[in-house]
């Protein structure tokens, strides 16, 4: 179920260079939602029309947290705006990780592809082991938050500012990591890496796959993936039918 709610934004701070931590209150979409999902949120502005497609990072009472990245017109716009503004926002959308009753949990983050992890950490903390390996390109931001879930955290950075010097796949398989299911939300190569780092070690992946997606809803066609389907291959929706794809029936190729 989907619903058109505007909310009030309570914080908007920057993170890091070029990204925002953004909370807003969401009482309806809030309690719909589930780790993994995403919302379309409208600039609303009258000049960019189309939403911008947002991961949930955490879900609260009555609010959901946004950690984005400004990248263009629209981002920009909600990065610019402060506490007590209104955005109307589209949601939950999408169907995110579902939750094992497994007993070694890792999660994998990219980038950008850090923050909607941080929810599926909270879910699973009460669960089993949680190891959390993310990766980015200089630094690092969110670290703190999921060191508070109780998880065991591993930072890679490729310039080697944080942590381990490389990509984190790489450190990964430096350390030998060992679980029953990763959870994975990253750029296409990472996940690939990711895929294939599961499928040697005979790992559950379930993985976050970044599309551009215009409409959100499944309308347009235009975040098409390709899945295989028996012993064919068919097209899914990202935005319908994912984002969450079990890692064995990606076509990476």
């Amino acid at each position: 179920m989907k619903l058109v709610e505007t909310g009030i934004i309570l914080k908007n701070t920057s993170v890091a260079p070029d990204i925002y931590d953004m909370t807003i209150r969401l009482p309806e979409i809030s309690a719909l939602a589930v780790c993994g999902q995403f919302v379309e949120v409208y600039p609303d502005n009258g000049v960019n029309l189309l939403a911008r497609p947002i991961s949930i990072c955490q879900i609260g009472d009555g609010t959901l947290r946004f950690v984005f990245q400004a990248v263009g017109a629209g981002t920009r716009l909600f990065s610019s705006l402060k506490a007590g503004q209104r955005l109307r926002v589209l949601g939950p959308c999408g169907n995110g990780y579902p939750i094992s009753e497994e007993k070694k949990f890792i999660l994998v983050g990219g980038g950008i592809g850090v923050p909607p992890l941080l929810e599926t950490a909270c879910r699973l903390k009460d669960k089993g082991e949680v190891d959390v390996f993310l990766g980015f390109r200089s630094g690092s931001f969110l670290r703190e938050d999921f060191e508070n879930t109780g998880a065991n955290v591993y930072i890679a950075s490729d310039d080697g500012s944080a942590g381990f010097k490389g990509n984190v796949v790489g450190l990964m398989e430096s350390a030998g990591v060992q679980g029953d299911v990763i959870y994975s939300c990253g750029p296409r190569i990472m996940l690939k890496a990711v895929a294939e780092y599961a499928e040697k070690r005979g790992i559950k992946a379930y993985v976050s796959m970044e599309e551009r997606m215009a409409c959100g809803i499944g309308a347009c066609v235009g975040c098409t993936l390709k899945i295989k389907d028996g012993n064919g291959i068919s097209n899914k929706k990202v935005c319908k039918d994912g984002p969450v794809f079990d890692s064995r029936e990606v076509v990476w190729q």
